[in-house]
């Protein structure tokens, strides 16, 4: 059994034929899956999913490209659903930022003030944190050390292979493994895999992002996450079935509403 713990079915690419997408996923042995909050405005149609079907579940938060919609209030709706069992993905991401250096300043301490604000809501209501970190490496692990995020824990969602954030396992993150595992220019995030310890590695897709070798291109899907178990099992010297449960079994000590279905 594998678990996507992390895919936007909630995205407008799976409007015409999210059934067959799940279908095809659970055809391929993966049963589960966790839809991430992005934009505040997509919450609803991801609460809708996971009320429709029982082994989908949500998560609520803001990208951090995404800051400007942040309300609290609104936030709060759906962090008080049982089916929304995580806040995020939220964090840092350097990556689009404009050249001028004083708006630039401006942008990542607003996103650092956003970022801190939902690791606070994860603490009050005791929710593990799905984190996003893209070109933000040093500043966000010290968000996540100021908050002590460590009382809740979370996945760094697509595990950026930076050594410098290695060292968050000791503070109860998780490592989000997908796609870019197959890519032939992964040869960092390869590396340095057999160095994460293995009870904190999940799989994931970002479906419809990060598609898998051989099918990059290609809008990507759950079923998909077969091929990042593989060569998962390849890195580590493990078989499928022992990949498949191991990770399983994370994503159940994490995100607890995965327990009832394993």
């Amino acid at each position: 059994m594998i678990i996507d713990t992390h895919c936007h079915l909630d995205d407008e690419r799976y409007y015409e034929d999210l059934d067959e997408v799940i279908k095809r996923a659970e055809a391929h042995n993966v049963k589960a899956f966790l839809i991430p909050g992005a934009d505040i405005k997509d919450l609803q149609h991801a609460r809708e999913i996971s009320h429709q079907y029982p082994n989908i579940f949500y998560a609520a938060g803001v990208h951090p490209d995404c800051i400007d919609g942040y309300d609290e209030t609104v936030l709060r709706t759906f962090l008080e659903d049982e089916r929304c069992i995580a806040v995020g993905e939220c964090g840092l991401d350097y990556f689009r930022l404009p050249e001028d250096d004083a708006q630039k300043a401006l942008i990542k301490q607003k996103q650092k003030e956003i970022f801190a604000k939902q690791i606070q809501l994860a603490k009050e209501l005791n929710k593990p944190l799905i984190i996003h970190i893209r070109d933000a490496n040093d500043d966000s692990r010290h968000v996540l050390e100021e908050n002590d995020a460590g009382k809740v824990g979370g996945v760094l969602h697509c595990y950026n292979a930076s050594k410098h954030l290695l060292p968050l396992h000791k503070l109860g993150f998780y490592f989000g493994i997908g796609g870019v595992l197959t890519f032939k220019n992964a040869k960092n995030l390869v590396a340095i895999v057999p160095e994460i310890p293995k009870e904190r590695l999940l799989i994931e897709t970002d479906a419809p992002y990060l598609t898998p070798h051989p099918y990059r291109g290609k809008r990507n899907e759950p079923a998909y996450t077969e091929l990042v178990v593989e060569k998962l099992s390849q890195t580590l010297n493990l078989s499928v079935r022992e990949i498949e449960d191991l990770t399983t079994h994370n994503a159940a000590r994490l995100f607890k509403a995965f327990s009832s279905l394993i």
